[in-house]
């Protein structure tokens, strides 16, 4: 067994999780290697490969950091169909799979006592008056994000499912999430808490000017589509909280289920209530 390491070594406790995480697997005498853009701030006497070497040669991808290091990993991974297990060293990371005091469970790693949670993931095109077919925007793990820019007035945004006319949504903007993203920035918005082995699509209008505009949530088979008003000159759209990207007047968003599933490993047992209590306790009101 390889293990590919993908650390986000901006995070304070980043580095020395990391190098816990490197102690732990030589002692277990498992090969790990890093991407080889982190030479200079890691030992020389750790193994490193350029990033699309490392994806395919490794088996299993551990990452080390918060729920959008995890993020950014695992759609690293899911190009090569590896399995990510995420290892917490930032704040509530509700999709890490250990703690940052839960290394010795690495051991169950390497003998393969875990099972895998496979998680839906959405994809985003646009078709834009200027195309002739539309685009892809890539894939997301955790929500799509529609929103105005730097323009204090709400945007209006017409949202449809499988052809139908959902609402007209006057407001800062929409999120449309996984069961996976339903404890992210929906959650935050006023979005219900989904678990994740129930796929399904996620709407939750943000800051909406209506006494009655409530989330919706849609099968998972659904194909919403968002329609940019032909005078909205400053909505952005944004995937899993990665670089926004302005919206012509006049596009037209389609947000559905891919066909591609981000595997993250589970060794414990936790179930899902277990983890969302312990996740938000400290911040319950």
């Amino acid at each position: 067994m390889k293990i590919a390491l993908l650390p986000n070594l901006t995070r304070s406790c980043a580095l020395e999780v990391t190098q816990a995480v490197c102690e732990c697997l030589s002692t277990l005498q498992v090969p790990f290697y890093f991407p080889n853009d982190l030479q200079n701030v890691l030992p020389q006497n750790y193994g490193f490969l350029p990033p699309e070497q490392l994806l395919a040669q490794c088996d299993i991808v551990i990452a080390i950091g918060g729920d959008g290091s995890l993020i950014h990993a695992a759609k690293k991974a899911v190009a090569y169909k590896k399995p990510v297990l995420g290892i917490n060293a930032g704040n509530l990371a509700f999709m890490a799979g250990i703690e940052k005091n839960e290394l010795h469970l690495l051991k169950d790693l390497i003998s393969g006592n875990y099972a895998i949670d496979p998680r839906m993931m959405l994809e985003v095109t646009c078709k834009s008056p200027q195309d002739s077919a539309p685009k892809s925007l890539g894939y997301c793990l955790n929500d799509v994000v529609v929103a105005r820019g730097e323009q204090i007035k709400l945007i209006q945004l017409a949202v449809y499912a499988d052809g139908k006319l959902v609402n007209n949504y006057y407001s800062d903007g929409i999120i449309l999430s996984t069961p996976t993203g339903s404890t992210a920035y929906s959650l935050s918005a006023g979005g219900p808490v989904v678990d994740p082995k129930i796929e399904s699509i996620i709407l939750t209008p943000i800051c909406t000017h209506s006494l009655f505009a409530r989330s919706l949530i849609f099968e998972s088979n659904s194909e919403i589509c968002v329609e940019i008003p032909a005078d909205g000159e400053d909505i952005y759209i944004s995937c899993d909280g990665e670089r926004s990207e302005q919206i012509l007047p006049g596009s037209i968003l389609t947000v559905k289920k891919a066909n591609l599933y981000a595997d993250f490993i589970r060794i414990k047992n936790d179930s899902f209530i277990d983890v969302l209590n312990s996740k938000l306790s400290q911040r319950r009101a």
